[in-house]
């Protein structure tokens, strides 16, 4: 559907540069929230309240559905599950550290330094059982006029003792994938929209979107 516009349920600048690449491929226009101009509002605090990636990435896209006024509209939901920490923090990656009063930064340090400390800490309880091993999980929804679809992506990798790299958000200098040849803050916006859990998410809803004649 040429000329037609999407929107992405997202106020974050690194998601937003990241997920711009894989648009661009598909040779969409994509547009967020806030240059939309849609003012933040108290109920978007309430968008990740579920226990699964699939519920927190069709709120999204529900909530800013009908919000923009019935625009198509993509939302999603990651973050980092580790095995040795039975799956955290998982749907909480975001909030982990309980410091949402933070700016981005702040709350990056936050949560990343409790990773730290909870991975020393079984680690330390169990030396020979203990496994850096995880994945980022990605989710991605989609909302019009004719219902939903997700998609799953996920990226296999370990949880690092100390960071590398300075690109990224998130935990991103913490986790080293292979398929990115390194931490997700050492790998460039291009290297990460083709090999990351959300790109693995939003190319596989993109091509079964476009297969429906959708976008």
């Amino acid at each position: 559907m040429s000329g037609q516009v999407l929107l992405l349920a997202t106020r974050s600048p690194g998601k937003l540069r990241e997920l711009r690449e894989i648009f661009d491929e598909f040779g969409l226009e994509v547009t967020d929230v806030s240059s939309l101009g849609i003012p933040e509002r108290v109920a978007e605090d309430q968008l990740e309240r579920y226990e699964t990636f699939e519920e927190n990435a069709v709120a999204k896209a529900r909530y800013f559905f009908d919000i923009s006024g019935g625009l198509p509209t993509f939302g999603d939901d990651s973050g980092m599950c580790v095995d040795v920490l039975g799956g955290e923090p998982g749907v909480y990656s975001k909030r982990w550290s309980g410091s949402e009063d933070l700016d981005r930064k702040a709350l990056d340090a936050a949560n990343n330094a409790k990773l730290v400390a909870r991975m020393a800490a079984a680690r330390q309880s169990n030396a020979t059982a203990f496994t850096d091993r995880g994945r980022y999980v990605c989710v991605a929804a989609f909302r019009d006029h004719l219902g939903e679809e997700m998609r799953r992506g996920e990226i296999e990798g370990r949880v690092l003792q100390n960071p590398r790299g300075s690109g990224g958000f998130g935990y991103d200098p913490y986790f080293e994938a292979p398929d990115l040849g390194g931490t997700f803050a050492e790998s460039s916006i291009e290297n990460t929209a083709r090999n990351s859990h959300r790109s693995r998410a939003f190319r596989a809803l993109l091509s079964a979107l476009r297969a429906q004649g959708r976008i």
